[in-house]
């Protein structure tokens, strides 16, 4: 049994309801998680004091409190990890700007591949994270490929088999998610 398929038995274990199963499972894909958590932070690091180890322990805390969730596949885990990463980075920028109480917003790097052609390299998490909230009410699915793509660190092949959709399904709902954050974050 290759990694993956184990990745995949053990998800699924979990989502019977034994617990060991995500002990086992944890030093498996602990390091795709810390590669995951490390592509973010990266070209966050002036702007974000939280580690990478940090974060993969916190999103470890949300993980293994899941209950409820038919977990189909090691794509479909990491896709949920990047949403708890996205939500953790995002709760403490909100928690840093409440701080410092008109002090300024948290910014950290839009990576290229989000917005092409972007006058800034910085974008606040924040926005971000509003811009992420207002584009759910109008495409769930383009959050849903922006979040594995930018917070997962997901090809676009991988990101679209996690969305269950086609590749070309995938490419053209990215060109106008990101045409469409553009539009939003540099207004």
């Amino acid at each position: 049994m290759d990694e993956s398929e184990n990745v995949t038995r053990l998800l699924r274990e979990w989502s019977d309801g034994h617990r060991g199963a995500f002990d086992e499972l944890m030093p498996i894909i602990y390091d795709e998680l810390h590669r995951q958590a490390g592509r973010y932070l990266r070209n966050e690091r002036r702007y974000q004091t939280l580690q990478t180890t940090a974060l993969i322990h916190e999103a470890y805390v949300r993980l293994v409190a899941q209950t409820g969730i038919q977990w189909e596949g090691r794509t479909q885990f990491f896709a949920f990890a990047a949403q708890v990463m996205r939500h953790i980075l995002v709760d403490r920028a909100r928690a840093k700007h409440r701080e410092k109480r008109g002090g300024h917003a948290v910014k950290v790097p839009l990576d290229e591949a989000i917005v092409l052609k972007v006058e800034e390299q910085d974008i606040d998490l924040m926005a971000l994270d509003d811009a992420l909230n207002r584009l759910t009410k109008i495409d769930e699915q383009q959050v849903r490929l922006v979040e594995l793509r930018y917070f997962g660190g997901l090809s676009l092949e991988d990101t679209a088999k996690a969305l269950k959709i086609s590749r070309a399904t995938a490419a053209r709902d990215w060109n106008v998610a990101r045409a469409w954050l553009h539009r939003e974050l540099t207004r």
